[in-house]
């Protein structure tokens, strides 16, 4: 018998004593047999064969005697809040306007008081008179007597809690409770289900001995609900936010979730918020059930957590970039034939729909997981302790019909691979829409490297090209329509990026159509081309090669039929791919031929994955630093270091990123920096680009610089379409012997927007993304006959942390697209490149020991292996008489833990004489040797920095002066 065999039979076994279980328990019911507390909590801590928790007596236990409805009250509120027991010092009511809206506040002893409650406008989170009343055994009889309607907050201050529940509200919750129930029996896991207040769902409750973290409550949920859809794939991603509490650490400013306490009254009467049995009936007496309920301690949920999950909680998802390139195996879920239908038969049209029948539920779950990814918005919303209402923690292209599982067309690959890993035999039906030929002609000269991606985009159905801003995607896709000769769909996001489509193809593609016959209809003729569009004030598809904006396509919020009418569909600047009205247009194209065309593949938000699902993998990816060696110029950085300060009433780290674009815009001394600096780039006969995040901004930098500037136009939203192609029009017009001055918002002219002849970028506020950089640096990257070089100027905000992290973001990012960094205006000093932490040692190294005057080094994190490797160094100009000073952080700003090794580390610096100058919450991160040479960036330099950090070399005494000045010593 083989391994197999004997897996079906121990399945088949152990599902038998499941059955025998649950039937036995139904007779004992029926007869009314109920066993002493003492007894269940003992049968409960049994241990089987196969447990692995050590469930002692003292580990799962009631704690309290067992109540009737005939308990006295005081005893039915004790038990009710050694149950549910969440924070004391505050709880909500729930409240109901004459409008029929409802919904839960905190309770706050202000509330409505003249002069000190200002609701609505002030949320009770943010009001400095807000005095919360606290949660205690009057406010719970009033609750159980239904005169109120309380809802608690699961998440304590510390971050704690003392039960998790979760909510199943969709359709099927019955189904997928009776899942939870199985699972939790198996596992002999202790839990109480009660019917939800609405009466169309149900909480799962389990209750802890002790307090435990929020965090490892969640896991636990978590692996349960993953442990579930093993056994029904249809219970759905989002229940794992339907945990409470939802979040492992505590929102600033927020209470965290809520959840309604169970057993109100008026509630109760309608057979809601009451605890139920396995045929969803309530138990007869409440008490006398929860009375009876069993605790678990910390170290069961650790053990069960193992358990319930081999692998990790949230289960098998599809993998990241990062995952992928892993260099150590992965576990995968094991699956046998017998999971499998004899016979496979997958179709092919908009999306990969799988029949269902014979599909056992655990390879339905784990095919529905391909087309499911972890949301890093999610993640990193928590972790920033902002609230994560509407960021799920999985994300789901997946959809689940009644007699088929549908997957986007970007999964067939890795359908493909689970099922010959299976040695699954599998029937493959094209119901994609060929199209229909047409006679086009390239009429170009490729590049050797535009023909390889071409010759690899032809490998297959779907795919995407990311290839940087210039290197002639569209020029590409135009020979790919040449090259398929099917009648095509292009599909951009903007009117701009429409309008030079139709350029283009016009001037790649020579097509040898004749336009259908239109029907007769009455009314003016529309003018019609073989290249035809939806947008831009047109409806005019010719069927052939049209271009169309996608906010055209699904305006409505219905996506118009005609694009299921092509056999090749082009998606560009496919980044957006992820918007919901693009990913909604993805899902009912049913071309054979999909691809996507991105600069930026890799999105900010982490949803990227969604790109790749809808449009294929990533078949050609263009390096961005060896383009940028191809180009005929040279790629500048040209950091300007800014006196910008946070107001004096202000706290940065309040602060946030829009409010210091507000702080920003009206900075005068920061501003005429700017303007100074365009100002003198025109005097030097270059063409500049102005970008800002702000309106207001772009408004005030063109009002100042047509003071010095002869000409100065500007772009930004809203301006509307007869304003902005007149603008653009004023600008094609300027001749080639005059200069340019564009002052523009970043997300006008971001994307798409084509001027050869700009050479000079102003970044006058910050970023932080590298697809943005990317985007915007590729402005410049056009070629063009008098262009010698680019040049971005980028204003450092060094005295504010938050905006010199994210010059620390973008000096990564200008690394990665090949430009080099200038000290000064550019002349004809050399240029120094933007190393990384395993690149800059030895130069930096070399500087050190060419010093002759003094060496000043800010760094706010060191450790003692960084320390004593730079030590050798130290001593040797210690000896020439070189003067150095390291500036750090007090040993006070850190953990307790680590003050003894930090302060050994500032007697070995003193040791060696070495003046240490200690500065709380500094952020910085510079060394000066010599008052000229400065390495400056993102990397601590006494101490390791992670893969992502970069930093750079530069010779400027002005930018020396100006950083030592950021730290005040």
């Amino acid at each position: 018998m083989d391994y197999e065999e004997l897996y079906v039979k121990y399945q088949t076994l152990l599902n038998e004593n499941f059955g025998l279980k649950a039937e036995i328990k139904r007779l004992k019911a029926l007869l009314s047999i109920s066993k002493p507390q003492k007894e269940v909590a003992s049968e409960i801590n049994t241990e089987s064969s196969s447990d692995q928790i050590s469930n002692h007596h003292n580990n799962i236990k009631a704690l309290h005697p067992i109540l009737h409805n005939f308990s006295e009250d005081k005893d039915k509120v004790n038990l009710f809040m050694s149950l549910f027991r969440s924070r004391d010092d505050v709880f909500a009511k729930r409240w109901q306007s004459k409008a029929g809206k409802s919904g839960y506040s905190p309770v706050c002893l202000n509330e409505w008081e003249p002069g000190v409650c200002y609701k609505p406008k002030v949320k009770c989170s943010e009001c400095s008179h807000k005095s919360y009343a606290k949660f205690d055994e009057k406010i719970v009889e009033e609750h159980l007597r239904g005169n109120i309607v309380v809802g608690i907050y699961p998440l304590c201050i510390d971050e704690m809690c003392y039960f998790l529940a979760i909510d199943f509200d969709d359709t099927g919750w019955q189904k997928d409770i009776s899942v939870l129930r199985n699972v939790c029996d198996e596992f002999e896991i202790p839990y109480a289900i009660e019917r939800s207040r609405s009466g169309n769902g149900a909480h799962a409750w389990f209750f802890f001995e002790n307090q435990i973290s929020s965090a490892l409550a969640r896991k636990f949920g978590t692996a349960l609900l993953t442990c579930s859809m093993n056994k029904r794939h249809e219970i759905k991603f989002k229940s794992y936010d339907r945990l409470f509490p939802n979040q492992d650490i505590m929102p600033k400013g927020g209470l965290g979730n809520l959840i309604a306490l169970p057993l109100q009254m008026a509630a109760r009467k309608n057979g809601n918020t009451v605890f139920i049995d396995d045929n969803f009936e309530p138990y007869a007496d409440q008490w006398k059930f929860l009375g009876g309920i069993v605790k678990l301690s910390e170290d069961n949920v650790d053990a069960l957590i193992t358990r319930t999950c081999k692998r990790n909680e949230l289960g098998e998802l599809r993998k990241d970039d990062d995952e992928l390139q892993r260099p150590w195996p992965t576990a995968r879920i094991r699956l046998s034939k017998h999971d499998f239908p004899k016979k496979i038969v997958i179709i092919k049209s908009n999306m990969v729909y799988i029949p269902k029948n014979g599909f056992s539920q655990k390879t339905l779950n784990t095919l529905k997981r391909l087309a499911a990814f972890k949301n890093p918005d999610f993640y990193k919303a928590q972790a920033m302790r902002m609230p994560t209402y509407n960021k799920p923690r999985v994300i789901s292209c997946c959809e689940d019909l009644e007699r088929y599982l549908c997957l986007p067309r970007g999964c067939q690959e890795e359908i493909h691979s689970l099922l010959s890993k299976s040695n699954i035999d599998v029937t493959w039906i094209d119901e994609t829409n060929h199209g229909r030929n047409i006679d086009v002609e390239f009429n170009g000269t490729l590049r050797n490297e535009q023909q390889e991606v071409i010759d690899e985009l032809l490998n297959h159905d779907t795919g995407v090209l990311s290839a940087t801003t210039a290197f002639g995607k569209t020029v590409v896709a135009a020979k790919l329509i040449a090259a398929r000769k099917r009648n095509t769909l292009i599909l951009v996001h903007r009117q701009q990026l429409l309008l030079q489509w139709i350029a283009r193809l016009s001037e790649f593609l020579r097509i040898n159509e004749e336009l259908p016959v239109q029907e007769k209809k009455r009314g003016r003729r529309k003018k019609r081309g073989l290249i035809g569009q939806i947008g831009a004030g047109k409806d005019s598809l010719s069927s052939i090669i049209d271009v169309a904006i996608i906010q055209s396509l699904n305006s409505t919020g219905k996506v118009k039929e005609c694009v299921k009418n092509y056999g090749m569909v082009i998606v560009d600047e496919c980044h957006h791919v992820p918007a919901f009205s693009f990913e909604q247009i993805l899902k009912k194209v049913n071309a054979k031929f999909v691809y996507g065309l991105t600069a930026t593949p890799t999105r900010k938000d982490g949803h990227h994955p969604i790109i790749f699902m809808h449009c294929g993998a990533e078949r050609f990816r263009v390096d961005a630093k060896k383009q940028a060696e191809k180009r005929p110029f040279d790629h500048y950085v040209v950091p300007r270091f800014t006196s910008f300060r946070i107001p004096i009433n202000e706290n940065s780290k309040e602060l946030t990123i829009q409010e210091l674009y507000t702080e920003i815009t009206v900075d005068e001394i920061r501003n005429q920096l700017i303007v100074d600096d365009v100002f003198n780039s025109y005097e030097n006969g270059r063409n500049s680009l102005v970008l800002s995040e702000r309106t207001a901004h772009v408004m005030l930098l063109a009002k100042r610089l047509k003071e010095r500037v002869p000409e100065v136009l500007t772009l930004m939203g809203g301006m509307g379409t007869k304003k902005t192609k007149e603008i653009l029009t004023k600008i094609s017009a300027i001749p080639t012997d005059k200069q340019l001055t564009l002052v523009a918002s970043g997300k006008f002219v971001g994307e798409g927007f084509d001027e050869p002849r700009l050479d000079t970028l102003f970044l006058s506020m910050p970023i932080s993304w590298k697809g943005t950089l990317q985007q915007y640096a590729g402005r410049l990257h056009r070629l063009y006959d008098k262009k010698n070089d680019v040049q971005i100027y980028d204003y450092v905000d060094t005295h504010v942390r938050m905006l010199e992290k994210m010059y620390g973001k973008r000096l990564n990012g200008y690394a990665s697209i090949g430009y080099k960094v200038k000290g000064e205006n550019i002349g004809t000093e050399p240029s120094d490149i933007i190393f990384d932490k395993n690149s800059f040692l030895p130069i930096y190294r070399n500087d050190i020991l060419s010093a002759s005057i003094e060496i000043v080094i800010v760094s706010p994190f060191v450790t003692y292996k960084r320390v004593t490797q730079m030590l050798q160094y130290f001593n040797n100009i210690v000896n020439k008489q070189v003067k150095i000073t390291v500036v750090t952080r007090p040993s006070e700003d850190f953990k307790d833990t680590r003050i003894p090794a930090l302060e050994q580390i500032f007697e070995v610096l003193k040791g060696v004489g070495i003046k240490v100058i200690l500065k709380s919450n500094i952020h910085q991160k510079f060394a000066i040797i010599d008052q000229k040479t400065v390495w400056y960036g993102s990397i601590n330099l006494l101490s390791f920095g992670s893969a992502e950090e970069s930093i750079m070399r530069l010779v400027s005494n002005n930018i020396a002066y100006e950083l030592i000045k950021s730290i005040e010593i």
